[in-house]
């Protein structure tokens, strides 16, 4: 069987490539509970630095499972209905991937429907190809995109996810880059690798343990009292000040980098990406 995601942990960083060929990388229940697993493993692992999260076979992930609905509906609703069980196993994903407190980087090369526009959408970078294709598909179905909205509002906002919700207008690599929704953009999956290379080499150069505390900090904001958010924040200045700043300030004054720097080019990528055993 197919390892419908295919995990490699490359200088402190995890690559996850979605690969089940068959389903162009549809976002099942078990394909759901593994990428669970992955997000969980980066999160409790302070040794891991970033994820960067692909699709195998020219297809970023093409949504939800259509092909399994139907025995959602079929099944006994019971104490709790499986449609809305399943539907929102997808939501907790979505939840510790947006909040993981490492930077994701989503490498989109080809269609990310539905869920696939969703995970790219909770990414804190996203680079694509030009033939990327990008669309909440899930209205053209009769359905809703229900546990990826709040997630696409807030790298889209309101007006623009209910275009393109209300629409089911796709976007290409070039729209979805005018629009915010694409940091950066390559021609094709070669000049992809590099990007990835070139920002995780960027990553690389900043304290892994300022990172989580900074995107964890940033979660905070509008969320919490400024005053009390600022106390807190103080003290965690302090904290870092006190371990990981030491070294990054004194490599400053000595003129050499810091020990966590790490550096990758296209071929490292390329290499963790692959789907070969």
């Amino acid at each position: 069987m197919t390892n419908p995601v295919i995990v490699r942990c490359v200088e402190g960083v995890l690559f996850a490539t979605l690969n089940i060929p068959a389903t162009r990388n549809a976002l099942a229940p078990e394909v759901v509970a593994v990428l669970t697993d992955i997000v969980a493993q980066a999160e409790a692992d302070v040794g891991i630095r970033a994820l960067v999260l692909r699709g195998a076979g020219g297809t970023f992930s093409a949504g939800g499972n259509v092909g399994n609905f139907q025995a959602r509906l079929d099944a006994d609703v019971g104490h709790e209905d499986p449609v809305a069980a399943r539907n929102r196993q997808f939501g907790h994903f979505m939840t510790r991937l947006a909040t993981l407190p490492i930077p994701v980087i989503a490498a989109v090369d080809g269609p990310a429907m539905g869920g696939g526009m969703g995970m790219a959408c909770a990414a804190d970078v996203v680079l694509a190809t030009r033939a990327a294709r990008f669309a909440l598909s899930e209205t053209s179905l009769g359905i809703i995109p229900a546990q990826i909205a709040p997630f696409v509002v807030g790298r889209l906002g309101a007006a623009l996810t209910r275009r393109l919700g209300l629409t089911g207008e796709r976007l290409d690599g070039v729209a979805a880059e005018a629009v915010g929704l694409v940091d950066q953009l390559a021609d094709d999956a070669a000049g992809l690798d590099e990007l990835i290379a070139e920002w995780l080499t960027r990553i690389g150069r900043c304290g892994p343990h300022a990172n989580r505390q900074f995107k964890a900090l940033v979660a905070r904001c509008g969320q919490t009292p400024v005053d009390s958010l600022l106390d807190d924040a103080s003290h965690q200045f302090a904290q870092c000040m006190r371990t990981e700043g030491t070294e990054g300030i004194a490599a400053f004054r000595e003129k050499r980098e810091a020990r966590w720097v790490t550096r990758f080019d296209a071929g490292i990528v390329c290499a963790a990406q692959s789907t070969d055993a």
